[in-house]
Formats: structure tokens, sequence, C-alpha cells
């Protein structure tokens, strides 16, 4: 591979800003893209993966590189050299390349790859928080696969095409996929593409999302004319999947502390042909209390740590923060309280998350079922996704019935 001095600066001055103004990885990216118009698919796939891989890498190479944070622009090509380097790159003969000991970082990336919150390029805090939780073995195969990329993953829209005759429509735009074993509703893109530019997006055939993440509405056991609650819909994912597993028939009240996020979700529906939603900001605890006792199904999509999903977002690494997470705890069982109320005798409630440790998830639901308003609910199963099993991302799901009343 040759390197192009104007698509290296473009990740040079992105690592700037997601390292030293703590901007968000995909929003620094995006902006990256638009950079200069006569750059092609090769070109904009090296700036995002070479920007995702060094944010991904950022302890080790930094580690290797002797640089600490806050990085001047010389450390991050310092940073880059090492990444090209281990990539079998020949470095060109540029200034910001002179004197790369090129051995040097071979050796000492042999030599730090023997200790593993330098080889998976971890926190110190978030190593021994994983191996706290989830024990070694577990601990450090489920990091490794954090580092790997993630496949693109595209859920069916049910209410507009089959997942055979959206096979087929890619096809016909030159991009293949595979189906999955155990998703229904999944297709996997055997090569990266840019899908939002198809036909099929456009026409809202598919929408973009994780396997694991399509386990969920599955999960909550949904029927056509039910009244569901969908209470952090976030841009709905799963409220335009549960609006599909419903045909459209019935009713789902989509809830979120972000205007901005069902604003997002408004225009979603829209081209998902879904007219089933009704969107709610959830600015007071009135919107909760009015649906108390109403809903035949209610999904918690918690906020949590995001530990299961680092490979789609490994800036979140160094975002995270362990007075971060123990507050989120503090979050989801607020939210397991006040939430549940809204299911009604008899009705369904799904606690999820996209974290994979226990104490956000199993230890959650426990703590929950021995809490008075817990008292009325019966755990009727859980499934925990850890992605070095899975091959996708780290979730966490239970299902509880709330008791009949006599």
């Amino acid at each position: 591979m040759r390197l192009h001095r104007n698509l290296c600066f473009a990740v040079v001055d992105g690592l700037l800003l997601i390292f030293n103004e703590n901007e968000y990885a995909d929003k620094v990216v995006q902006q990256l893209l638009k950079r200069d118009k006569r750059w092609g698919s090769r070109d904009r796939a090296f700036v995002a993966e070479t920007t995702y891989d060094i944010v991904r890498w950022k302890r080790l190479y930094a580690e290797i590189s002797n640089v600490k944070q806050p990085f001047n622009r010389d450390d991050i090509w310092r940073m880059f050299a090492v990444w090209a380097t281990l990539k079998g790159i020949r470095l060109p003969d540029w200034k910001y390349f002179e004197h790369t000991p090129t051995r040097k970082i071979k050796g000492r990336f042999d030599e730090l790859s023997k200790i593993r919150k330098f080889r998976e390029s971890v926190p110190d805090w978030i190593d021994k928080l994983g191996l706290e939780e989830l024990g070694e073995t577990t601990w450090t195969k489920e990091i490794a696969m954090q580092n790997e990329q993630a496949a693109v993953i595209l859920r069916v829209n049910t209410l507009k095409t089959t997942k055979q005759d959206l096979q087929h429509k890619l096809q016909s735009e030159n991009i293949e996929t595979e189906f999955l074993p155990k998703h229904p509703y999944a297709l996997k893109l055997k090569e990266r593409a840019n899908v939002f530019k198809t036909e099929a997006f456009k026409n809202g055939w598919f929408e973009v999302q994780d396997a694991s993440s399509q386990l969920v509405a599955d999960f909550l056991d949904v029927k056509p004319g039910m009244k569901v609650v969908d209470t952090c819909a976030g841009a709905g994912g799963k409220t335009l999947h549960i609006a599909a597993l419903m045909k459209n028939k019935g009713q789902i009240t989509a809830m979120d502390i972000y205007e901005s996020k069902l604003k997002k979700l408004k225009i979603r529906a829209r081209r998902n042909g879904v007219h089933n939603v009704d969107l709610k900001v959830i600015d007071s605890t009135k919107p909760i209390k009015k649906l108390h006792n109403k809903a035949d199904r209610v999904l918690i999509d918690a906020p949590c740590s995001g530990l299961g999903v680092l490979r789609r977002n490994p800036d979140a690494k160094w975002k995270l923060e362990p007075e971060f997470v123990e507050r989120i705890k503090q979050t989801q069982k607020d939210v397991l309280q006040h939430y549940s109320k809204m299911v009604k005798s008899g009705g369904k409630l799904v606690y999820a998350t996209c974290s994979i440790l226990p104490s956000e998830n199993q230890n959650q639901v426990q703590h929950f079922l021995a809490s008075e308003t817990g008292k009325e609910f019966n755990l009727v199963k859980d499934k925990k996704v850890l992605a070095h099993i899975s091959g996708f991302d780290g979730f966490y799901m239970a299902l509880l019935e709330r008791n009949k009343q006599q």
C-alpha cells in the first residue's frame, strides 16, 4: 500500500480532535469524509478505517511511541508511523517519518503483547473491572473480540419487503449479503459498503442494526394490536423493529429524555412506513404516571456502560470513567423501579443493555425482583450474548412477567 499525503493529513487532523478535544470518533470521521469530493471509495475507506484503527489501539501505539496525552501533532505522526510499521506499510520519505525506529517498534510490540491491558489497549480500570466481573478466561477472550472490526448487519423491514427480495435488490446494486442462522431478519454484508446510498435504503427496506440488537424486539413477544411502550427509544432502531413485528397494528409509545433523538425516529419511521408510533419526551414524571398499568409490553433498553459494543465505538473506552459506570448502575435501578409500573397485570417487560457486565445485567434484575415493586414480577427467561461466542455485539436481555391480579 502506498500512503497519500492528503489522506494521512486527514487522519492526523481527525485524531487530534478525537484525542485532545474529546470529540466523538463517528462524528469526526463523517466530517473528514466530506473534506475532498475527489476522494473515491478506497480513499474514504482508508481515512475511516485508519482513524478507527489508531483510536482502537491508542494505548498500545502511544506506549510504543513513548508519547503521552495531550498529544501534539508530532506525537500523532509517531503513532501513525507505529500503525503503518505494524501493518507492514512502507513509510514514504516524509519529514514526519524521519528516524522511525522500525525494528525497535516491532520489538516493543512483541514485548507489550504479553500484557493484556497493552495488547488489547484498554485503560487499567476497565481491565480490572472486566477481570473482576467475568474472570480471566472469559474477559481475555471477550476484550480481544471487542477489538475486532464489527461486520455490517442489516435488518429487513418486513413491512415493506422480504429478506430474499432485499438480498436480490442489494445484489442488483452490487452489494453481496448472506443470511445469518438464528437471526431471522438479518443480512450480513460480505464486504463493507455505503448502504445508505442504495435505493433499497431510501425506500425503507432495511435499517442497519447489529444481529444481537435484533434479538431484543423478538424477546419482547409482541403481537399486533397490543399497547407497547419503548421507554428509552433513542433514535428508534428497536421501536421500528417492534412496529414491523406488530404489522403496524396496535400502538407503540416511544419515549426518551432527548427530543433530538425522537426527531430522528420520526424521520426513520416515515421512511420505514411505520405509522403506529406515538412520540413522548420524558421531561417530568407525568408521561410515565399517565401510562401506569396500561401497557401490554414495556421495553427498557437501559442506559449502560456500552462495554458490549466497543467494536463499534472504540473511542468509548477512552471516554468512559469509573464514576460514570457507578452512576449508570443507579440509573438502571431507578428506571426499572419507575418504568416497570407501566406494565399492566399479566403484561411483560424486557430489560436490556449493550453491556457484558453482570453488575449491569443479571444483578440488576435480581435486585429489582427482590424489591417491593419487583415482587409483582417473575423472571421468565434471560439471555446473555458475548461477542467472542456469538461474533456479534455483547448484549443482555431479561423477560419479566407481571403477575395477574386476582
